[in-house]
Order: structure tokens, then C-alpha cells, then sequence
């Protein structure tokens, strides 16, 4: 597979993904690469501090709790305007992990920064992926189509508030979670894990190191905790689904190969792309 890490392969890579619905590869970009990628998420969050508050401009929005300084807690859809970050989502090594899995025909639902300041609140609550694909019709054959990316930018651990994973938690489908509350900034509960029939005795802390790509399945029951290290956690989140199956998104790859973006947006997750593209800013 071209990978750093030399017991993943092909096959082992599929079948402990439909086991474990997760799977981690090692080392998959290089420190270089990764400190360009650090420099460019730096300019992201910059852009976001600027706007001081929750900004839209078509699919691109940046998620900004006011304050001094504003907290930037996530980006989605600055590949439009950044060429490094856009060049990662179209990568010839997300393609190859991805065929397996998914096939060479790809649409693309998440381009999503997520940053960690220490001490700031950015716990994510206990959750499916697939609570987030909407609406249902647009979306087939979920658990088989799908797959979520996530790259490593800072060293995850416990302490900066690494992901946790519920190994095996996708065969059960849609499970019965609590969805009263926001899932960004709320803190792990497990007596929600306990209500739905699952055992905190299970979970597991998902360390990577700058340079690891996770991918996981959106039926995995996952969550984040808050950074208590002295440095930040980035993540750089990337989704993509099986064209045939999904009718929403923007192409990613065609047999195999990165397809740029067109010259007008599609509809990923904002409905009102059409009637108002235009810059805005989000109460």
C-alpha cells in the first residue's frame, strides 16, 4: 500500500475496518508535509479570528464563539481558497486507502478543520457520523459506502484530548444515542453509552502521532475530551462516500484520479446554498 507502517495492507486494512469499523494508518504524511498543512490550518484559524463570530460565504463557514481572543473551533470547506489543505483531500494516498473500501468513484461530504486549544472547551460528546447525514434519502447504503478521514496535525493523546473509539459499536447500525444536546463542546458522558446498551469498559483512546490518518466508519460511537496538554490538537477531517450512492457533495475522485472542484458549488449540507451564496455572518 505505500505505507509507513508495514503490516497494514490491503486486505488486513479492509478486514479489520469491517471488524473494528476503524482502522489507523501510520505515518502516511511526512513531517514536512505536515508542517505545511500546520501553516496552512494557522492561516484558516487567522481568517477565523478576524471574522470574530460564526461566518458563512456559500458551503465555506468557519464555527467562532466570540470572545478575546474569539475561539475558532472548526472550519468547514476552506479548500475552495487554500491550496495546500485542498491538495491533502485530493492526495493519490487517500484515493489508494479509500478504494478498498469504497471504490475509485468519489464523492466528498466533510472538508472540516477541528482545533483544541489547551483549555479551551472542545470536548465532542459521545456520536454516530451518521446522525450528521442528511437529509436520509440523499444517502444509500451508509455503512457500506462511507468512510470519514481523519489526519493527525499535533501529537493526539490523552492529555490533549485524543478521539475514542467503541471498537465494533458500527454493527449495530443507528443506535439509540442521546441527540438532546450540541455534540461540539459537550463533555463524554457514559451513562449515554450505558442507555443505549454499550460498555465504557470498551472504549479506547485512538493516540496518533502528527502525520496518522484514521478512517472510521459513521456508525463507529466515538467522542473527544478536552486538551489538557500545553500544546494544541489539530485534525483535518476529510468524508467521502461512493458516488453511486450518494446525491449530495463535491467530486473528489474519478476512477481513482482527483477531480478540482467545478465552477459552481454543490450542495453539501447547506440548503440554502442557492439562495443565498453570498457572505454572511451567523448568529
Amino acid at each position: 500500500m505505500g505505507y509507513h507502517d508495514p503490516i497494514v495492507t490491503q486486505d488486513k486494512l479492509v478486514a479489520k475496518f469491517r471488524r473494528d469499523g476503524y482502522v489507523i494508518l501510520r505515518g502516511l504524511f511526512s513531517p514536512d508535509e505536515i508542517a505545511a498543512i500546520g501553516t496552512a490550518m494557522d492561516q484558516v484559524h487567522a481568517e477565523g479570528v478576524a471574522h470574530g463570530r460564526s461566518f458563512r460565504h456559500g458551503n465555506l463557514f468557519y464555527n467562532v464563539a466570540p470572545g478575546d481572543p474569539p475561539l475558532v473551533r472548526m472550519a468547514q470547506w476552506m479548500s475552495y481558497h487554500q491550496p495546500v489543505l485542498n491538495g491533502v483531500r485530493l492526495d493519490p494516498r487517500m484515493a489508494q486507502a479509500l478504494e478498498p473500501l469504497i471504490g475509485r468513484d468519489l464523492k466528498q461530504i466533510i472538508n472540516q478543520l477541528h482545533w483544541k486549544t489547551p483549555g479551551a472547551k472542545g470536548d465532542f460528546a459521545w456520536h454516530q457520523d451518521s446522525r450528521f447525514r442528511l437529509p436520509v434519502h440523499a444517502y444509500r447504503n451508509l455503512g457500506l459506502s462511507y468512510v470519514q478521514t481523519g489526519l493527525a496535525v499535533d501529537p493526539h493523546t490523552p492529555q490533549s484530548g485524543c478521539m475514542k473509539f467503541i471498537p465494533g459499536s458500527h454493527l449495530r447500525g443507528d443506535i439509540d444515542l442521546d441527540t438532546s444536546v450540541e455534540v461540539l463542546g459537550t463533555s463524554l458522558n457514559d451513562s449515554v453509552l450505558i442507555a443505549a446498551g454499550l460498555s465504557p469498559d470498551d472504549v479506547i483512546e485512538v493516540e496518533l502521532a502528527p502525520g496518522d490518518l484514521a478512517l472510521w466508519s459513521p456508525y463507529l460511537v466515538h467522542g473527544s475530551g478536552a486538551n489538557q496538554s500545553d500544546h494544541q490538537r489539530r485534525l483535518y477531517i476529510n468524508g467521502y462516500v461512493r458516488s453511486q450512492d450518494c446525491d449530495r457533495g463535491e467530486w473528489a475522485f474519478r476512477d481513482g484520479a482527483p477531480v478540482p472542484f467545478g465552477p459552481e458549488q454543490a450542495i453539501v449540507h447547506f440548503e440554502d446554498l442557492r439562495q443565498h451564496p453570498e457572505p454572511h455572518y451567523v448568529d
